[in-house]
């Protein structure tokens, strides 16, 4: 365990950890660092926790809860600060960046709720209309170029984009997030049960990294969903929580090897709902990470307006 989470091990360690039970018809599925929820419909989602990402290299953390919500400060060595504000349910609010001169940046705010906003964080919207190459759409990883790689990072919506939709509303509505070109980083590869990225595979992430570097320093308010997948092997419990450490790895890799700030990234486990190769037995390519770039979700496609000015 460090910092709460669960390093070093496979799906099969957390057997022991994980505690089940019955609330109102829902089934939770508690872990050391996140948890699993199962609604009366059937229906099943992960919950993880970004503060993690944030304790690598941080100088001090403080936290203190008023009013229901919670904030924590992460001070940077630089003396630089990342604040995440949630509420009372534990569920992100806000995100902001703070320079060593007092100058904030909101990463995200996820307070948001736009008034067209039905019931739960799940929007019921057609798929996208994609008028794009599907290669440019989906872009592969091992086949893209460098530059193919960066303009994907800074890809508009293949459609308009008619509201502003909250983090939550992203995560769990796909035909919002394919509002946005994807790429598949098929160069790196888990083994089954596993969310650990071997030493000798880390450096593929290079030309991802440089891609979302690249972006960040022409936006610094950019966001990045890194997307965590199973094959169909195992049952769906085991397959969110393995997909979403999937997931939390290729962003702590992110930031420690090739220093993306951590603020500009978010990640969400998905299990084996999205398989690329349509099988139900071991799927190397199933067992993959997807990187998408959902500023103009958030931000109701105003991606490439300029950063709030700086608090005097």
């Amino acid at each position: 365990m460090v910092a709460g989470a669960v390093v070093g091990a496979t799906i099969a360690d957390l057997h022991n950890q994980r505690r089940e039970v019955v609330e109102g018809g829902r089934t939770v599925y508690t872990e050391p660092d996140r948890i699993i929820i199962r609604d009366p419909g059937g229906q099943a989602y992960v919950r993880g926790n970004d503060l993690y990402r944030f304790r690598y290299g941080a100088r001090d953390i403080r936290t203190d809860t008023v009013g229901g919500e919670t904030r924590t400060v992460v001070v940077r060595p630089d003396g630089s600060e990342v604040i995440t504000v949630v509420g009372a349910d534990g569920s992100l609010l806000r995100r902001i960046r703070r320079d060593p001169r007092g100058r904030e940046i909101v990463i995200i705010d996820n307070s948001y709720r736009d008034p067209r906003a039905v019931g739960g964080f799940y929007v019921d919207v057609p798929p996208p209309v994609v008028n794009i190459p599907y290669d440019r759409y989906i872009v592969d990883a091992e086949e893209a170029s460098p530059d193919v790689i960066y303009q994907t990072m800074r890809a508009p919506p293949v459609q308009r984009i008619d509201r502003r939709y909250s983090l939550d509303e992203i995560r769990y509505s796909p035909n919002v997030r394919m509002q946005m070109p994807s790429i598949d980083v098929n160069t790196i590869n888990f083994e089954t049960g596993s969310w650990t990225i071997p030493p000798d595979q880390a450096a593929r992430l290079q030309v991802i990294a440089d891609g979302i570097n690249q972006a960040i320093q022409a936006n610094p308010q950019e966001v990045f969903l890194i997307e965590g997948h199973t094959d169909a092997v195992g049952n769906e419990v085991d397959n969110l929580s393995l997909s979403d450490r999937r997931a939390q790895s290729a962003a702590e890799l992110l930031t420690q090897q090739f220093n993306v700030p951590a603020e500009n990234l978010t990640s969400q486990g998905y299990g084996e709902q999205y398989l690329k190769e349509q099988t139900q037995g071991p799927s190397l390519i199933n067992r993959r990470v997807t990187v998408r770039r959902i500023t103009p979700l958030l931000n109701g496609g105003q991606a490439n307006a300029a950063p709030p000015p700086p608090r005097q």
